[in-house]
């Protein structure tokens, strides 16, 4: 064996494999807190929230995807939000997990709007959040 070809196999088995699933990458200047909203196969959930740091990526879901959409809600803290018209419930200062989308406010939830992420039914999917 070639010895170019001997150190390339060498860097490919030393590659991380890629994690399937779905991984948000903010390529903001500042922190994100997303959340993350889907239906489950039974019902509507959203969950929350997730910091992820200015230039890094975050595994929000592992393994393959079982559904076409999904749904983001994001927040620098300041003005800076991503935000859609779709809407779930979420929870200020602290992590949720909450069943449904409707009634929030009278379940004591606050109520945002989701962007749509359509994967197209792949397996993974990566959403890049940018200033």
């Amino acid at each position: 064996m070639r010895p170019t070809a001997a150190v390339l196999i060498v860097l490919l088995m030393a590659l991380e494999p890629a994690q399937a699933g779905l991984e948000v990458c903010n390529k903001a200047d500042v922190p994100a807190r997303v959340a993350l909203g889907r239906f489950d196969g039974t019902a509507w959930r959203s969950s929350g929230w997730w910091v992820i740091e200015p230039r890094a990526c975050k595994l929000l879901l592992s393994g393959p995807l079982d559904a076409r959409y999904y749904y983001l809600y994001g927040t620098d803290g300041g003005a800076g939000t991503w935000s859609g018209d779709t809407f779930f419930c979420t929870q200020e200062g602290k992590s949720f997990d909450i069943p449904g989308r409707n009634r929030c406010a009278a379940r004591n939830y606050d109520r945002k709007g989701f962007f749509v992420i359509d994967t197209g039914n792949e397996p993974n999917w990566k959403q890049t959040l940018s200033n």
